[in-house]
């Protein structure tokens, strides 16, 4: 059992995930940090100074109206709190601009590095008329030469 155990953490596709899991979480908290702390607060600024994480909706009205969030969790009044909501929906959203920024600007520097892409050829040339026909013709459909 050791050793089917051994065999099966020395795959390549399991260290492979093990390491990308590990990379991902790092950069996770990288890029939250980064929307957390750079991309939020000039937001909230535009917005008026705006903090979502503040917005509550009071569903009990009969305990009192409580003045933030944090006196109604510590007087146990009933609250939905939309803010946090809103502002991990923010998060989210910013977090998948700045991955989908980062992911087609690395794109850009590799094609720019290695040239453009080779795609596969659908069609060639004639080399008696000089038509364009399909690489798979075996004879031109323009001059009826054999190509073969």
């Amino acid at each position: 059992m050791l050793k089917e155990f051994r065999d099966f953490i020395a795959r390549g596709n399991v260290i492979d995930l093990a390491v990308g899991v590990v990379i991902g979480a790092a950069f996770g908290k990288i890029v939250t940090s980064f929307v957390e702390g750079i991309l939020l607060p000039p937001l909230g600024l535009i917005l008026g100074r705006v903090d979502f994480s503040s917005l509550f909706v009071v569903l009990d009205r009969s305990k009192g109206l409580p003045a933030s969030l944090a006196d109604a969790k510590t007087k146990g009044i009933p609250v939905l709190a939309l803010g946090q909501f809103l502002n991990d929906i923010i998060i989210v959203l910013l977090v998948a601009l700045g991955v989908f920024i980062l992911v087609k600007n690395v794109n850009r520097l590799k094609e720019a590095i290695e040239g453009p892409a080779l795609t596969a050829a659908t069609s060639k040339e004639c080399p008696f008329c000089a038509s364009t026909i399909s690489i798979k013709a075996k004879r031109c459909p323009a001059c009826i030469a054999d190509l073969v």
